[in-house]
């Protein structure tokens, strides 16, 4: 797990977004869409049309940093994704989105 500083939020962008950009393509989103700076310092979080795939984007001051979480296509469940008026969401680190579902454990 990569250490977030406090202080940093995480905006998600509501609706879904077209995975195949990086980091340019989902930075300009966030200075189009968020009305935001990418290289802020905050967390930037970007879901797909199926709900199985997001993608954060993250500038820690000394680059830029591009994580993506894919559920794999054989389980179930998909990310938890509030809807916005406008667009934006923001949230504390510690309300990420998470599955619908949780694993058991193997044993």
């Amino acid at each position: 797990m990569i250490p977030v500083p406090s202080g940093v939020k995480v905006w998600l962008a509501t609706g879904h977004t077209d995975m195949r950009k990086g980091f340019p393509g989902l930075s300009l989103m966030v200075q189009e869409m968020l009305k935001r700076d990418s290289m802020c310092g905050h967390l930037f979080v970007f879901r797909d049309r199926d709900g199985g795939l997001i993608k954060v984007i993250w500038h820690d001051r000394q680059g830029a940093c591009l994580f993506t979480k894919k559920q794999k296509k054989l389980e179930r469940g998909r990310f938890i994704w509030p809807s916005a008026a406008d667009g934006t969401v923001v949230i504390t680190p510690a309300r990420m989105p998470q599955k619908t579902w949780r694993p058991t454990s193997a044993g």
